[in-house]
């Protein structure tokens, strides 16, 4: 009884020290050769709060405004759409245009669209108006930086035109 105790110890012991790392692990690139993020993105926060439920409201509010103008800002860049997380995008400035307690304000946001496993592809920024109704206006839009090469992993970089 008490070597068949031992010799099943000992297989276990044997199993956890030549236990392979799982598939996954081996498709991870090492972190020398995945990109690196922008210094200009945002800093994600690592806790809930007030303030971030308003703006992840306010960016669920704006998400199709914000996809519609990236769909035509990238189409003469890439071969395909961006996707703009609500996460990667930072309320820069926000007023009221008409005072205190005033329902009509102008909000400026630094966006960051990505493709594919969040590879950021360029840097935007667009102010919205919003008023009471609602009634959602994009008032200007600049776009910072286009899709760099170096943004993108070998298998991405045929999106780029």
């Amino acid at each position: 009884m008490k070597k068949s105790w031992i010799a099943l110890l000992l297989v276990a012991v044997m199993l956890v020290l030549t236990q392979q790392p799982c598939s996954a692990n081996r498709s991870v690139q090492p972190q020398s050769e995945a990109p690196s993020r922008s210094d200009s993105e945002p800093k994600l926060p690592d806790q809930d709060s007030r303030e971030l439920m308003f703006q992840d409201m306010l960016m669920t509010f704006l998400s199709p405004y914000i996809d519609k103008k990236i769909a035509e800002i990238y189409a003469p860049l890439l071969t395909i759409t961006p996707t703009v997380y609500p996460y990667l995008v930072e309320v820069t400035d926000m007023k009221r245009v008409n005072g205190f307690r005033g329902f009509d304000f102008l909000i400026t946001l630094n966006i960051h669209p990505t493709v594919g496993p969040h590879l950021t592809v360029g840097e935007d920024t667009m102010t919205f108006r919003i008023s009471s109704g609602p009634k959602v206006k994009l008032e200007s839009f600049k776009h910072l930086r286009d899709p760099r090469k170096s943004d993108l992993t070998p298998n991405y970089q045929n999106i780029l035109r």
